[in-house]
């Protein structure tokens, strides 16, 4: 790993006015759920912005791309370390593909299907290029471990450009985000390509995902 370089973490700012309507704006419009991947061949035309979700399994990803579109069930939520298979797209209005990656780090997952996973993986990241950010998600309780870091090794590998996202805020102490954003500074230093803004979630309360909506928003 190269030597990390000087970074400075931070949250988002307060959105203004025009942000936060962007945001809201364009996750009000039609919603739908598009294909799962399986193969690299059947991946849609990458004739939109893209942006794909990924993390440890488990880590709320479903519950929070819900909570991100304001569906109930528009990607599922399981107590199944692992379910998600497929790399699953969703049609945000008529600018914006959503993507939701196979869960990462399930060590009871049989080899090949991890293996097949993962070549998967390797293959969408190396080839969109329709991929604009790549949010990661870490859970707030548990902060970034050496799974998440292998991953960001890959994104990093291909100069693909990610954001550190923290889902289950409710399940912390408002005392803690300070440490925890230092843990992700400490993590996101070593990849040249990660963004310097971190994002503190809860599909609870609702927390962070204005911020997120505007993120997605604005990039084109």
């Amino acid at each position: 790993m190269d030597k990390p370089f000087e970074l400075s973490i931070t949250s988002p700012p307060e959105l203004s006015f025009e942000q936060n309507t962007a945001g809201r704006k364009l996750f009000s419009g039609e919603i739908t759920f598009l294909k799962g991947v399986v193969h690299t061949s059947d991946l849609p035309e990458p004739d939109r912005v893209e942006v794909c979700f990924c993390g440890r399994s488990n880590v709320g990803k479903s519950s929070l791309i819900n909570s991100l579109t304001r569906r109930k069930n528009l990607a599922r939520t399981s107590n199944t370390p692992g379910r998600t298979q497929e790399i699953n797209y969703f049609c945000i209005g008529e600018s914006h593909y959503l993507v939701d990656l196979p869960g990462y780090g399930f060590a009871k997952m049989p080899k090949s299907i991890k293996e097949r996973r993962q070549k998967l993986l390797s293959v969408y990241l190396r080839g969109r290029a329709s991929l604009r950010r790549v949010f990661v998600l870490v859970d707030a309780r548990i902060g970034p471990k050496q799974i998440d870091h292998e991953f960001l090794q890959l994104l990093n590998d291909n100069a693909v450009s990610f954001q550190m996202i923290y889902t289950k805020l409710d399940k912390v102490k408002q005392e803690q985000k300070s440490k925890l954003l230092d843990m992700a500074g400490k993590a996101i230093s070593n990849y040249p390509v990660g963004l310097p803004e971190v994002i503190f979630t809860s599909s609870k309360t609702k927390s962070g995902i204005s911020n997120l909506q505007t993120a997605i928003a604005e990039l084109v």
